[in-house]
Parts: structure tokens; sequence; C-alpha cells
């Protein structure tokens, strides 16, 4: 009952919105705002055929490399600037000055360096996608409570141990929450690399679209993104639950309290 009560939830803003784009589009022709059935028919022919292994995949897949890679790089440069403050003081300001560069301006760059390749989209998505994610770590690793890390130095635990014992459970709420925001500009990133620079995937078929007129088509493939934005967040709240059960399960205890 508790899932299905969810499932409604989550369903009822999006039906509440499709017949309220329904109801506003009844009897129109705009030719810039389909209706709904006209967008459903195109989103079928669009994306239902030889576009998913053309397009759709090969977005996802770098998508999912670049996110991966940001992330690793993020929780291990975090954890390592986190636990010396020499080296925090050291690196601070060469992280300021690279964090503050938009990754966009970054693409043609990167074409001169790497040529138009899918190495070159996935350093994109990295380039803006690790930085949430390691400084968020770097911030849970400086927060972690005096007491249990003098504590661990008492009893001897170092090495992996304490890493994996004290920091990282210390820190992980932090690291989740960077991990989030790396999703959602990492899909943003992925759209604006194949916007720049690409002959496939949906920021490509996308502007093309755009270009041609295809205006249903279009808004097919920004369907398509919200789709993925949609089924991103879902494993990202799954695995999140699992990674932070003891952390959500302290909450709940303490919400009863």
């Amino acid at each position: 009952m508790k899932i299905l009560k969810g499932f409604g939830y989550a369903l009822a803003l999006p039906v509440i919105l499709v017949v309220i784009w329904w109801a506003a589009t009844l009897g129109e022709t705009n030719f810039f705002v389909p209706t709904p059935g006209v967008l459903a028919e195109k989103f079928g022919e669009t994306w239902f055929g030889e576009r998913i292994v053309s397009d759709v995949l090969p977005s996802i897949a770098r998508l999912f490399g670049g996110v991966v890679a940001a992330i690793i790089i993020g929780i291990v440069g975090g954890l390592l600037i986190g636990s010396f403050k020499w080296l925090r003081d050291l690196t601070e300001p060469v992280l300021e000055f690279f964090r503050a560069i938009p990754p966009p301006v970054l693409v043609p760059v990167l074409m001169l360096l790497m040529g138009i390749t899918d190495g070159m989209k996935v350093v994109v998505i990295i380039s803006g996608c690790v930085w949430p994610v390691l400084l968020n770590t770097i911030e849970g690793v400086r927060a972690i409570d005096p007491v249990l890390s003098d504590s661990a130095h008492t009893y001897g635990i170092g090495g992996w141990a304490r890493i994996k014992y004290l920091v990282l459970p210390s820190a992980g709420p932090q690291i989740m929450a960077g991990v989030r925001q790396c999703l959602s500009i990492g899909l943003i990133l992925m759209v604006i690399s194949e916007m720049f620079a690409s002959s496939s995937g949906l920021g490509f078929t996308i502007v093309q679209f755009q270009r041609s007129f295809a205006i249903p088509e279009m808004w097919s493939g920004i369907v398509v993104l919200g789709l993925i934005g949609v089924a991103m967040s879902f494993i990202f709240q799954f695995t999140e639950r699992k990674i932070l059960r003891w952390y959500h399960g302290l909450r709940e205890v303490e919400n009863a309290v």
C-alpha cells in the first residue's frame, strides 16, 4: 500500500500538467507548441527505432562514463585534500580558479586538443561534474567529529581501516549531496558537448530537429532528456538509501522521538 501511495504521488503532478497542457492546446494550431497527442505520436515514431541505438545509447554511455569518472576523481581527491591542511592551503587557489571556469567554454579548447571524439565529450562532463563531489567531500572530511577522530587514533585505527570505518561514513551524507548535484550537471554538459561538436547523440539530434523546423520531434527529444533525468533521480535515491541506510535510519529515529 505504501509503495502504491508513493507511486500515485509521483504520477499525480505529471498527469495534472498533461491535462492542463491538453486543455490549453485544445482546438489550437500553434506550430511551436504541439498537442500532447501529436507529441506522443512523434515520440513513438522518432525514438522507438534505430535512434535508440544511434543517439540515445551513445549519449547515455558518455554521460555514465563522465559521471562515474568525476565521482571517483572527486572522492579520491576530496579524501586527500580534506585530510591534510597543508594540501588544502596549497590547492585552494588553483581549485577556486578552475572551479570558476564554466565548463562549456572549454569545449572549443578541448576540440583543438583532443579532436571531435567521445573522449572529448566525456572530459567536458568530468570538468563540470567533479567540482560538487570534490568540494563536498573535502568539507565532509573536514567536518569529522574530532572526538571520533581522536578515538580512532587512540585505538590505532589508521590507513584504509580509518577511511572505511570513520572517514567515509562521516563524510558520506555530504558526498552523496555532491553526487546528486553532479548528476544534473552531467546531463546538461552531455547535451552541450553534443550540440557543439558531434554527429550523433541527443544534443545533436535536438539541434538538427530545431534547424529543420521539426518542432514536435524537437520536443520529443526534450522529453527523452527529462525521462533520463527522472530515471537518474530514482536510481540515485535507491542507491543513496542503500549506502546511507544507517544515516536515514538515524534520522527516522530522531524524527520519531
